[in-house]
């Protein structure tokens, strides 16, 4: 057992705030980028003057897509003991939350989010919208080309049971409760 004040420690002992708060850190890092530097370029403009009342309905799913993309990012820190950056990558498979529906929902949850907020602040333009695509392509190649296989490297069984029972996209009906699979998490 560690001797950190206020650390809290997992079945065997492992300290689960500082990789929880480091991950944290990243994606906030992350969000920081996609809301602030990005926008503009990817044809967003903020004007609500005249727009359809029916528009604020996608904030719901878009908030709701945020908050999947945030609750991924804790539980790579809290049960992955890493970051979602690759540089630091989760030392524990996580298969907690919404990784129990969908093999990728973090990237599900900020295209939920980034569509959402198109809806209701941007008219994008036909530029805009090659760009989206091009970066929706290659974030489906990455996963296939880069993640997948250093997954595969990593955890070995425990990730191949897991591609066997939860689709990359497409989510489950049914959490899936896969039985080799460490599955710990505090939310």
């Amino acid at each position: 057992m560690s001797g950190k004040i206020g650390a809290t420690h997992g079945t065997n002992g492992e300290v689960h705030w500082p990789t929880a708060v480091a991950s944290l850190v990243v994606g906030a890092g992350f969000f920081a980028l996609w809301f602030w530097l990005l926008p503009s370029w990817l044809g967003f403009h903020v004007e609500t003057a005249g727009t359809a009342r029916w528009r604020w309905i996608v904030a719901v799913p878009s908030v709701l897509g945020f908050a999947v993309a945030l609750r991924c990012v804790w539980d790579f820190g809290w049960t992955g003991h890493g970051t979602p950056a690759p540089m630091v990558p989760p030392s524990r498979l996580v298969v907690v939350g919404c990784y129990r529906y969908v093999r990728n929902p973090m990237y599900l949850g900020f295209i939920t989010g980034w569509v959402g907020l198109w809806v209701i602040f941007g008219w994008a333009n036909p530029v805009a919208i090659a760009v989206a695509v091009a970066i929706v392509l290659g974030v489906a190649l990455f996963v296939r080309m880069y993640e997948e296989p250093t997954l595969r490297k990593m955890f070995g069984a425990d990730y191949e049971e897991y591609c066997r029972n939860v689709r990359r996209w497409v989510p489950r009906m049914r959490a899936w409760r896969g039985n080799r699979v460490q599955r710990e998490s505090p939310l």
